[in-house]
This record gives C-alpha cells, structure tokens and sequence, in this order.
C-alpha cells in the first residue's frame, strides 16, 4: 500500500468511527507507523468526520511535525501512540477512541476480564482497565505501559479505549470486537450474568490463534481470575 492509498484508509477508519459514534466533536485519533520510521497522524482539533488526506500530519518518533498544512499538529495525546510504538516492534498502528459501551466499562472501573465470546477470546483475551492519566500529559503513557507487552486491546480509566494491531485495520478490528464484546457482556449481564466459556476450550481457542494467523499479543488463561 503506498502512502496516498494509506491516508485514505485512515480517513476511511476515521469515518467509519464517527458514524458508529465511538468520537464526538474532536474525540479519538489514530496513527500508522510508515516504513522509515515516521508516522501518519489525525490533527487535532478536528472531527473525525471532517478528516481528508491532505489534514493528515507526518511526525517523527518526538511527535515533530515533519509534513503537514499550516498550523496543523498531531493530538496531544500523541504521546500515547508513541509509547506503544517504543514498547512494541510488531505495532504499526494505534486507534484510540471512546466507544459508549466499552467506555462505560472504563468509567465503572470494570474490567472485561470475562471469557465468554468465543471471537473474543481468540483475538483479545482479556482487556484490563490501566490506571487514570490526565490527558495530554505523561501519565498515560507511563500508565498504559505495563499492559502493552501482553495486551492488544486495553480500557482507559474514565476515558475511552486502545487497540493496537499490525497495521490499521487490525488495529480498527479490534476496536470494533472490544465494543460489541462490551455489548453483548452488558446484555448478558441484564438477562441475569454472563456464562464463561470452560477453561479446556479457552485453552483450545487460545492455541488457535497461530492457525488462525492471528498477529498480536495475548495474555492467554494466565490472567483468567484465580477464583474461577
């Protein structure tokens, strides 16, 4: 994919994650690791729905603009994009955003530590909720750090949501499977408690992954709760 059909493919995601109402107003952002070393990144200030190529900014691993329109930037929130980039090689994008329902999750402290979609378990495992960070500072980096090197997908306390894949619409997928996940547990959880998966076919599920060519990480039946 060359870089002009890349800006199109985030702007396609960026899109799609307003109609789906994961962003409000100027909510989100995403970023793609480029060959040499550089990013795509969405500016700030901008609607996710007004998002065309030539509003996309290229920045350095400093979160340095190195091309982009007049007075264009990156989100401050760059900063958490870049750490997974330095705590992950295998990472070659981040979507942040604030899906109502898992969100919801991250504002009740809850974490999705619950196996009991079979996709889930295969592409996700666990999602845990990372400590509070105030936004645009140092605080969230340092608090999404620890999760990254086990998890794909993660809850920001009082925040929204992570995911980080291969490239943009791996990471875009899991965005998508972490909120419908968050759905079907809420539902479940109405209609009297969710019902897990056994721990003998958690663990077949998780050593498909492989066969499945699933990249990524997963923090496997490890973190599955003690009690269970």
């Amino acid at each position: 994919m060359n870089e002009t059909e890349l800006k199109e493919q985030i702007c396609d995601v960026c899109h799609k994650m307003w109609q789906l109402g994961w962003v409000a107003a100027n909510d989100g952002n995403v970023s793609v690791k480029l060959e040499d070393g550089t990013f795509f990144a969405t500016p700030t200030g901008i609607s996710k729905s007004f998002i065309t190529p030539e509003k996309l900014v290229r920045i350095n691993a400093q979160g340095e603009v190195l091309e982009g329109q007049e007075g264009y930037r990156p989100s401050s929130e760059i900063k958490m994009h870049l750490r997974c980039y330095q705590e992950r090689a295998d990472v070659g994008a981040v979507v942040h955003a604030h899906p109502p329902t898992a969100t919801g999750f991250a504002v009740a402290h809850l974490d999705m530590d619950r196996y009991n979609m079979i996709e889930t378990v295969l592409t996700l495992g666990s999602v845990p909720v990372t400590p509070y960070g105030t936004p645009s500072t140092y605080e969230v980096p340092e608090a999404i750090a620890p999760y990254l090197q086990e998890h794909d997908a993660l809850l920001l306390m009082n925040h929204g949501a992570l995911t980080v894949g291969c490239d943009l619409i791996t990471a875009y997928y899991r965005m998508e499977t972490l909120e419908l996940n968050a759905k079907i547990s809420l539902v479940a959880h109405l209609l009297g408690g969710e019902r897990e998966i056994s721990r003998e076919n958690i663990d077949r599920l998780c050593s498909m992954r492989e066969g499945y060519g699933i990249t990524g990480r997963h923090p496997g039946f490890k973190h599955y709760r003690e009690e269970k």
